[in-house]
């Protein structure tokens, strides 16, 4: 008799589980960055404000130890979604003045740390509960969910507030469907640790073991580079609204083009990457959407600069660059394996930031000495030597038999 083979979680469900991380964040960078900008509030103010959506996000790899070595993937979920969503609500109850700020701030650091516990249990999810062969689709699913959660509390939370007689309102809308998502739990499947011991000591040891292995195995090696090489960063795409004026585009055109609607050309670029990354070579993937990311970037160079260009080339490099996002993700799940899967996504993850900074900066050096041409020769440039890099490491780094994975 055949035995049935293990069910596990359809990869649309992680959409959703997804989704109260990218709340969070778009709830204060857009729809409190404006309450308060139109109270009158300094930008320097708001800044401070939406930089406390940032920081446990560059921080997280501290704590996502804590993840994998105590309770299960799915009570920290609830642990943290619950968090998630109180502190959302607490958001809107505060007034719309200079004196919340000091208490909101705090509130946004609270609920944007518990996010990313809720992000870190995610990312173990996937990387237990969903196949190999399926992990593209789950990686699109995933930067599919955190987009479409940055719009939802970001653009809807912002018209509800416009809409309804009082702040808390939105706020109370989005806190329930964050806690509405905490349902898509019950379509995923809890694996037993791999590294978890009764003993503190031993679980940590484990814990260190399974990532230092994974760090040196071939397939982590080549993670980590990605983390580094100028490849796929989409860092031109900070600077569309600074740039904007050398195609002519109007300011009506750049809040609509570079705002919700290239959010949800992203999210279905990733679901399109994660499809294809299932069947290519994840690391061929990589490759094919970052050279593509640099073709957009000299086609707009040296398409005609006007406002019609702008938009067909920044959406399209926002498509591009979704799927990207889901081939850097799938190639991490590929790398990672299980075991501590939930820090060693994160340890990829904060570093992959690395890239994206210094690019930004360069990419502005360049629009600073060169125009809008010179700067979007650069970043070409600097993804054409990414791939030459990669390639190299591929060429010349030897096979292995690590898997990267803790199995005992």
């Amino acid at each position: 008799m055949n035995e049935a083979k293990p069910s596990h979680a359809h990869p649309s469900i992680f959409l959703f589980l997804v989704l109260p991380f990218g709340v969070s964040g778009g709830f204060v960078t857009v729809t409190l960055a404006y309450l308060f900008s139109k109270a009158g509030i300094s930008m320097e103010a708001i800044a401070g404000l939406s930089a406390a959506t940032i920081l446990p996000g560059v921080l997280k790899f501290l704590w996502a130890p804590l993840v994998d070595a105590f309770l299960t993937l799915k009570k920290w979920y609830l642990l943290s979604g619950i968090v998630t969503a109180a502190g959302i609500f607490c958001m809107g109850i505060f007034p719309i003045k200079e004196s919340s700020l000091a208490d909101l701030t705090i509130i946004v650091l609270i609920t944007n740390m518990a996010a990313s516990f809720l992000g870190i249990a995610v990312n173990g999810l996937i990387a237990h509960d969903i196949p190999e062969e399926m992990k593209g689709r789950a990686s699109g699913y995933l930067n599919a969910g955190n987009l479409g959660g940055s719009g939802l509390g970001g653009g809807a939370g912002l018209w509800l507030a416009q809409n309804l007689t009082n702040n808390w309102m939105s706020a109370a809308i989005l806190a329930s469907a964050c806690l509405l998502c905490c349902f898509g739990l019950l379509f995923v499947n809890e694996h037993p640790s791999t590294i978890r011991d009764t003993r503190v000591i031993k679980t940590i040891e484990n814990l260190l073991k399974d990532v230092w292995l994974t760090l040196k195995a071939r397939m982590g090696i080549l993670a980590m580079a990605l983390c580094f090489i100028p490849l796929g960063t989409g860092a031109a795409s900070n600077l569309w609204s600074a740039v904007s004026g050398a195609w002519n585009a109007s300011a009506h055109t750049v809040e609509f083009v570079i705002g919700v609607i290239s959010a949800i050309i992203t999210a279905v670029g990733a679901l399109l990457g994660g499809w294809i990354c299932d069947r290519v070579d994840r690391k061929i993937a990589y490759i094919i959407f970052g050279l593509t990311l640099a073709i957009c970037a000299v086609a707009m160079a040296y398409c005609p600069h006007i406002e019609i260009m702008y938009i067909i080339w920044t959406s399209l490099y926002a498509f591009v660059l979704g799927a990207s996002y889901a081939a850097s993700s799938a190639f991490v799940y590929e790398a990672i394996g299980k075991g501590a899967a939930g820090t060693k996504y994160t340890v990829f993850a904060s570093l992959s930031n690395f890239p994206i900074w210094y690019m930004t900066l360069i990419d502005g050096w360049a629009y600073q000495h060169h125009g809008p041409n010179g700067m979007l020769d650069v970043e070409a440039g600097a993804g054409v030597l990414g791939i030459i890099l990669f390639l190299i490491l591929l060429k010349f780094l030897p096979s292995t038999k690590e898997t990267g994975n803790l199995s005992a």
